[in-house]
């Protein structure tokens, strides 16, 4: 019997040694899978903090929260499921699917490009989402919108942080780890963004308090903080959409290359080298902005193909599929 016993709980220390093995190698697996959706998560950073404008500050915070929430339902409850379910049973599907992610960064990427070139070539904001609510009833409904559409366009971006995830995990990677490290990755992506999503959207409101100190240092520094985070929260934007670029043109290039169309690869390899062994100072660095720059360049060229598509056929045609849509 002392010995079933002992054979039991070695076999049970066996199992939690390899369990906590397993999760030890998903951990690894998805910091360096995570590092890869780096331009999503700045573009899904800067853009949250628009969905709590025109609500009081007091409303802010929850707000961020709720919408905390529907992207932990998006990355947990649908897309981590369908992810395993892709790897285990249509694995062939990853890399088309993750091509079309990267047109679809490509694609958002020029549009703000081109946004800032040319605001008034650009469809009007959903008049939803800009009136401003008068009523208890119409700020409810109003708050109701913004989730709404911030928890959509967060399952867009979850989409793609998953799908970037899901193809730089190791093909032999057990079921188990592969849902370890998805879920690490979208519960630490989730928490970083609206943890900084939320000091953003109230750093204005520190700043007007510590305006207020006594202390002239103190006082200098919160209005030092309201004037700075205009400038601030355009910064973000900027480098969100470059990252963006960049993300979706090395998506592409990758993609090319898997698919045999290795040329936009080796070109850019081929440049970036030139680059470091060119350099006397920092050749990693600049050889890394090469290639950096170049994914970019890709991204942004795609995009501005894909734009008269999107804008002249897909976007018309969902709108008039929307509720309530003439």
């Amino acid at each position: 019997m002392s010995s079933g016993l002992l054979a039991l709980l070695d076999d049970i220390t066996l199992l939690a040694r390899a369990a906590a093995a397993s999760i030890d190698d998903a951990a690894a697996q998805a910091v360096k899978a995570g590092t890869k959706s780096a331009g999503v998560v700045i573009d899904d950073t800067a853009v949250t903090p628009s969905y709590v404008t025109g609500l009081a500050a007091e409303r802010e915070l929850p707000i961020v929260a709720r919408i905390a929430k529907g992207s932990i339902v998006n990355k947990l409850v649908f897309l981590l499921p369908a992810a395993l379910a892709l790897s285990a049973f249509a694995p062939w599907l990853i890399q088309p699917l993750l091509l079309f992610g990267g047109m679809f960064l490509a694609f958002e990427g020029a549009e703000k490009v081109h946004h800032w070139i040319r605001p008034a070539a650009h469809h009007p904001v959903d008049t939803d989402l800009s009136a401003a609510p008068e009523t208890p009833e119409e700020l409810r409904a109003f708050e109701e919108r913004k989730v709404a559409s911030a928890v959509k366009t967060d399952f867009i971006l979850s989409a793609e942080i998953m799908a970037i995830t899901l193809s730089q995990l190791p093909l032999d990677m057990s079921l188990f780890s592969r849902a370890v490290a998805l879920a690490l990755v979208a519960v630490a992506i989730t928490v970083g963004v609206y943890g900084a999503v939320a000091l953003i959207v109230r750093a204005d409101d520190a700043g007007v308090a510590l305006a207020r100190a006594r202390r002239a240092s103190v006082a200098r520094f919160g209005r030092g903080l309201v004037a700075v985070m205009p400038g601030f929260l355009s910064t973000l934007s900027v480098v969100g959409t470059v990252a963006m670029l960049w993300v979706g043109g090395g998506i592409l290039i990758h993609s090319l290359e898997v698919f045999g169309l290795a040329g936009p690869a080796h070109l850019l390899h081929d440049a970036a080298h030139a680059v470091e062994t060119a350099s006397p100072v920092l050749p990693a660095v600049l050889g890394w902005a090469v290639s950096a720059l170049g994914a970019a360049l890709v991204g942004l060229g795609v995009g501005l193909v894909l734009m008269p598509v999107v804008e002249k056929v897909i976007f018309p045609a969902w709108q008039r599929l929307r509720p309530g849509r003439g």
